[in-house]
């Protein structure tokens, strides 16, 4: 068949893969001049920078795409595990490293902030088992699909509901588990994985930070970006044809059946068509006479983010490749961020470096700083405005804390808002993963991975099921793939 997948997001390039290899005529049109979506990268001076995504799990799901096509990983792609997955800084001068070895973790919790290891290891292997009943059904396949459901699987999380904790947000069940006020802020954090609040979002995403503990945290050795390009360069190798600069307009529909694309005047036929763009622009932009799945796209959307960029001319051993500088009042923070709709007067910020790891991401001496702080999305605020107010803010923080006067270090700079985010990657309003997780059911009630109204059209990537962030967007790709197949 003719697949036409539009968007090279990380999901459509596997997505590519996956059909390719099933034997398909795959073609990839790209609004940009550069694949990857929001996995791409970019240069200030002597300086690169990833532009998204910074945090890499769960590899086993790149190297499986390899494995379908008969390649070896390691002539496309290299990668490395870290020792500490993160850094942790509190104001009252508490640091904390989060190691990797889970003996290692529990110890230095121990030592740290006071917390018994069995405490906390029953509160890991408690979020392990909601992980391991949830994952093959919730996951790894459709929800919207009867067949699916119809599982002993089904039956297992039935018979574990208490587990889940829908009942109670990931705060209260962190306060109610953990108690240390530190490690309740760290464990919270992990509702902002999928753009959500932790005094929201239900007590189940405490499954989200099994996901990192469980299977370690790695960094590409040539950036984040090498993930796209080598998924890209198996695609194309696969025989898939990616078309850059190539906008597509119109997702043309006939008898109820998708049958190709519209780019300008021009028409591409198409026995299938996937969509790796954001769901709400995809129904709003390339689908105007069909009627949209309206409670869904009206769901709230997730955080986004302002993104500074700095070139930094000076090294900090004191700092590892992800680190996090957490705020002093926790919900004041999202109580501005998803009620108010404004960025935080105090908000913790989170500092990636990946010049520690990668060559020549920085000079010798310097390094590469991409600052990012959770935001509202984008509903007409005064960005410039919030933009100078938080630099402010996010360098009086951090020179506090790292007794240096960050702000003369700085002598490259780029900054990213809402907007540019949803100019540059179509993600509407600039919500980084679709909708929120804030209802106590919106975490499995995005919108599913086929139209339940237009045959032979598909959706993939992280503003559908099964959600935002990169293993969930490549399993995106597997479900939709699986679905077609099966289909």
């Amino acid at each position: 068949m003719k697949v036409a997948i539009i968007g090279s997001g990380i999901a459509g390039l596997a997505a590519a893969v996956r059909m390719a290899v099933a034997g398909h005529q795959v073609s990839i049109y790209e609004a940009n001049g550069f694949i990857g979506g929001k996995l791409s990268s970019f240069k200030l001076g002597n300086y690169r920078f990833d532009a998204g995504p910074s945090l890499f799990t769960m590899p086993h799901y790149i190297v499986e795409l390899f494995e379908l096509a008969g390649e070896k990983v390691e002539n496309y792609f290299q990668y490395t595990s870290k020792t500490i997955g993160c850094k942790y800084f509190w104001k009252d001068g508490i640091v904390l490293n989060a190691y990797t070895d889970q003996k290692a973790y529990l110890k230095e919790v121990e030592n740290q902030l006071g917390v018994p290891e069995t405490k906390l290891k029953t509160y890991l292997d408690r979020a392990q088992l909601k992980y391991e009943l949830t994952a093959p059904l919730f996951l790894e396949q459709s929800l919207h699909k009867w067949r699916g459901l119809l599982r002993k699987e089904t039956w297992e999380c039935i018979k574990h509901l208490s587990l889940f904790e829908i009942g109670q947000s990931l705060h209260e069940v962190n306060q109610k588990q953990l108690g240390e006020p530190h490690l309740v802020q760290l464990y919270d954090r992990f509702a902002t994985y999928n753009g959500s609040d932790p005094f929201q979002t239900p007590g189940i995403m405490t499954l989200v930070q099994h996901l990192e503990q469980h299977y370690g945290t790695f960094v590409p050795k040539k950036g984040m970006v090498s993930i796209s390009e080598s998924i890209a360069a198996l695609a194309e190798r696969c025989g898939v044809i990616i078309h850059l600069n190539n906008r597509v307009d119109e997702i043309i529909v006939k008898a109820k059946k998708a049958t190709g694309i519209r780019i300008g005047k021009a028409t591409v036929d198409a026995d299938l068509v996937i969509s790796n763009m954001d769901v709400v622009p995809t129904y709003r932009h390339l689908l105007p006479n069909q009627k949209a799945p309206e409670r869904i796209l009206s769901e709230s959307r997730s955080s986004s983010a302002i993104i500074f960029y700095w070139g930094i001319k000076s090294s900090f051993p004191n700092l590892e490749l992800h680190n996090i500088f957490f705020s002093q009042d926790y919900k004041a923070e999202f109580e501005a961020i998803f009620k108010d709709q404004t960025v935080p007067l105090d908000p913790t910020i989170y500092v990636n470096i990946t010049s520690r790891d990668v060559d020549g991401d920085a000079p010798d001496g310097c390094e590469n700083w991409f600052v990012m702080i959770n935001t509202p999305c984008d509903s007409g605020q005064d960005w410039d405005n919030m933009v100078a107010q938080l630099r402010e803010a996010v360098l009086n923080h951090l020179q506090v804390i790292l007794k240096k006067d960050l702000s003369s270090l700085i002598e490259e700079e780029y900054v990213m808002t809402p907007p540019m985010i949803a100019e540059r990657t179509g993600s509407y309003q600039g919500a980084l993963y679709g909708s929120s997780s804030n209802g106590k059911m919106s975490a499995f009630l995005r919108h599913a991975n086929f139209s339940s109204q237009i045959k032979n059209l598909f959706f993939c990537g992280g503003s559908v099921h099964p959600g935002g962030g990169i293993p969930l967007c490549l399993l995106s790709a597997k479900i939709v793939t699986d679905l077609i197949q099966n289909d």
